[in-house]
């Protein structure tokens, strides 16, 4: 199994169905890596600890961590888990890519967090584009992040860099001009 497709399993495995390989995540996201591996091998996925070493070291993402023995997705999950963030204060200004034909709707209702656990944000605009351009044309939204968390809401920051929030509101989206 190349990299890629470990990476794949491991995102879809440790964010959305632990349950499939009949594991459950600890405090924080963790899973032992001797237990997953073995899970992943009775899948017919062959991995080794230093293939984890390796995917989390090289994901250009870095959607993954170790720690130890341990093994978690640094977000992006959609079954329960205390990923054991604390609040952080912001930078003041955040961005959020999102495909052309979702504008509309999150102009006018903000964005929701969906079947995740929080709106996903990003420090800088060229990885929002990243995100964006996944489902079509990206429009890149700025998000007035630091008038948001003055108001109370709170932000938490993954280990990879991503901003999370439970919504952003609409008053606090400023979309780039029509004709961009």
């Amino acid at each position: 199994m190349d990299d890629h497709q470990l990476s794949k399993a491991l995102s879809y495995y440790l964010r959305h169905a632990p349950h499939e390989l009949g594991l459950q995540l600890q405090a924080g996201g963790w899973v032992e890596q001797n237990d997953l591996l073995q899970k992943l091998k009775l899948e017919g996925i062959q991995a080794t600890p230093e293939d984890l070493e390796r995917v989390t070291r090289t994901s250009d993402k870095q959607r993954f961590a170790l720690d130890g023995t341990r093994i978690r997705a640094n977000q992006g999950h959609s079954v329960p888990v205390d990923l054991e963030l604390q609040p952080q204060v912001p930078p003041a200004l955040l961005y959020h890519g999102t495909p052309r034909t979702s504008l509309a709707s999150i102009l006018k209702e903000g964005l929701h967090k969906g079947k995740r656990h929080h709106v996903h944000l990003s420090p800088d605009p060229q990885t929002a584009v990243q995100v964006g351009q996944r489902r079509g044309q990206p429009v890149i939204l700025t998000i007035q992040a630091g008038k948001m968390h003055q108001q109370g809401h709170p932000f938490y920051c993954s280990e990879n860099g991503v901003w999370l929030t439970d919504r952003v509101p609409p008053q606090f989206l400023q979309a780039p001009p029509a004709s961009s």
